[in-house]
């Protein structure tokens, strides 16, 4: 196993953009090591070697950005448990592998409609905001099978998380209210309710979340 992750470490190594990565950490995405590979260069990467749970909870528990991305890549989702999922969900660092692990392995789980509203009645932040990005990503794949009162529930919660401090956590749950009000033309009505006071704000930021959700649910109106 570890001969296999010092060839991984090597693939790595020559794949490595040095301008990447220190933009990276000047944009405050700090690893103890990082090399700067793009997500299509990691998943050709991750192409080559075969899905294996142990690998990728390796991959996962080390501080390097790409392998941590290689793991949602590298664990296969037949073997990946609900404990997991509960565990990992706790060790995500930064949105960008947030993102990734939503995306490459928590969508694919069966299991992944129990995730989300688990997560978003959290109250921890970053859970929540794991919570959210997931049912985005499920809605946009159509892959959801939650049922409209659930959905509510989640409308309900993502409201009150537009306003909260937390930056990606109020991005996470705008997202999810647009993207529930693109399938959903009540939720959306009520979402616009919510928000009706928001329309002629003085506050220019609270004018463009009731701008962008108007713009997102008149498009889908359109269609």
């Amino acid at each position: 196993m570890e001969e296999l992750i010092k060839k991984i470490r090597t693939d790595l190594r020559l794949s490595m953009n040095g301008v990447v990565s220190t933009s990276m950490r000047e944009k405050g995405l700090n690893y103890r090591m990082n090399f700067g590979v793009n997500i299509t260069a990691l998943r050709v990467m991750a192409k080559k070697y075969t899905p294996d749970k142990e690998l990728a909870a390796k991959l996962w528990r080390q501080d390097v950005r790409e392998l941590k991305i290689l793991a949602t890549m590298l664990n296969p989702v037949s073997d990946f448990t609900l404990e997991d999922a509960q565990q990992w969900v706790k060790e995500i660092p930064n949105q960008e592998i947030r993102e990734q692990v939503c995306m490459n392995l928590f969508q694919e789980l069966v299991y992944a409609d129990e995730l989300v509203s688990k997560w978003i009645q959290s109250a921890d932040d970053e859970i929540r905001t794991t919570g959210y990005w997931l049912f985005v990503r499920l809605l946009m794949n159509q892959k959801t099978k939650l049922n409209d009162q659930k959905k509510e529930e989640i409308v309900d919660k993502a409201i009150l998380d537009v306003e909260n401090s937390s930056f990606f956590l109020n991005k996470a749950a705008l997202e999810a209210l647009k993207r529930v009000g693109r399938k959903n033309q009540s939720l959306a009505d009520k979402v616009l309710e919510k928000f009706s006071d928001y329309k002629n704000a003085d506050d220019l930021e609270k004018r463009e979340i009731y701008d962008s959700l108007m713009f997102e649910f008149e498009l889908f109106r359109d269609k």
